[in-house]
């Protein structure tokens, strides 16, 4: 893992880029940012696990929602400064409740939404973790 990380330029706050895409699909889903301790629970768990800038915490992609991704393989790009995850999505990947958070397009000079939500945003969250 370190030979992985030692590769990774991360920026002045600790922080990398890093790009969820569909394995299967090729659907680009998200971008969020991942820090040396989200990248080693990922790799280590295999359930994707950012850095949430707004919370200033780890936050573990559907442990609010259940909308969980799973990694299936980590790459990086050619200046290691930007990860491109390949993952299994469960469920929606956005927020907002679509399925990903490229859903507006600029088209003929105006934005245009191009894909409406697949679940109520509001019970996105109104989830509960399994008991064990």
């Amino acid at each position: 893992m370190n030979a992985l990380l030692d590769k990774l330029t991360f920026d002045a706050n600790g922080l990398i880029p890093a790009i969820a895409q569909q394995h299967d699909t090729g659907e680009v889903l998200m971008m969020a940012w991942m820090n040396r301790d989200s990248i080693e629970e990922t790799l280590k768990t295999g359930q994707v696990c950012y850095w949430s800038r707004s919370r200033r915490k780890l936050w573990r992609k559907g442990e609010s929602s259940g909308q969980e991704q799973r990694l299936v393989e980590l790459r990086l790009d050619c200046d290691g400064d930007t990860l491109l995850l390949l993952v299994d999505q469960k469920g929606v990947a956005c927020h907002t409740g679509r399925r990903n958070c490229f859903f507006l397009a600029w088209r003929g000079g105006e934005l245009v939404e191009i894909a409406k939500p697949l679940v109520d945003p509001e019970q996105l969250y109104k989830y509960a973790p399994p008991s064990t």
